[in-house]
């Protein structure tokens, strides 16, 4: 049976490597997106000198690439690889990693000054991040014990949103400190670094954790319970 009381399961939850390992993986995925988010407009402003009606094409591309990616990957062809017979998790955890990994490419940005080359590069990025996430949101129905999807899904989304008010709060401070946003950038990437090792070492097979609690066999004898 699927245990009574909230705080009794958040307790089992969290002792659970896999739960540590998709709510921290995931919170790097968060803290970059939110950086992203926060920060792109104003940094295409003020740190690549473009004027604003300029930097409003630039940041629309670089979300368009992410909305395509989005939906070509973490949609389309994720759930086309599963239909081929192709197994689940290593489709779910390849596509996630890889999203990740492309998210790395964030760090190139850091070491150019060329317009072209910097907004090529976060595109990579953040398109990676847009596949990557549906795959991520995905991953609490597959491993929570019977009864506490919600509870999975709360604790994943509670590290995630921790990430993304603490993203633009460091990236505000590393600014001011540094004057440059290049900080920024190599601090993103091992996040991402982070987060793919704990998606391999901590997650591992995204299936579903025994629950707490285990269903008692009736026994001999014993009248079975009406519905």
């Amino acid at each position: 049976m699927a245990p009574a009381n909230t705080l009794a399961s958040l307790g089992y939850l969290l002792r659970q490597p896999k739960i540590w390992g998709m709510a921290l993986g995931f919170a790097a995925y968060g803290y970059t997106f939110y950086l992203f988010l926060i920060w792109l407009p104003s940094y295409i402003q003020e740190q690549l000198h473009v004027s604003i009606l300029n930097s409003t094409g630039l940041v629309a591309s670089i979300w368009g690439v992410a909305t395509i990616t989005d939906i070509a990957i973490g949609g389309w062809l994720v759930d086309y690889l599963m239909k081929r017979g192709n197994d689940p998790t290593r489709v779910r955890k390849t596509i996630f990693i890889l999203g990740m990994l492309m998210g790395i490419t964030i760090i190139g940005a850091a070491f150019t000054t060329s317009i072209p080359l910097i907004v090529m590069w976060l595109s990579i990025s953040l398109g990676g991040l847009a596949f990557a996430a549906p795959v991520g949101w995905s991953i609490p129905s597959f491993i929570a014990p019977r009864g506490t999807v919600g509870v999975v899904g709360a604790i994943m989304n509670f590290f995630n949103n921790v990430a993304g008010i603490i993203a633009p709060l460091v990236a505000g401070f590393v600014l001011d400190t540094t004057t440059s946003f290049v900080l920024n950038f190599i601090i993103a990437a091992i996040i991402l670094v982070l987060s793919i090792l704990c998606y391999l070492l901590l997650l591992g097979k995204i299936e579903q954790i025994p629950a707490q609690f285990a269903e008692k066999p009736m026994s001999e004898g014993s009248p079975a319970v009406k519905s």
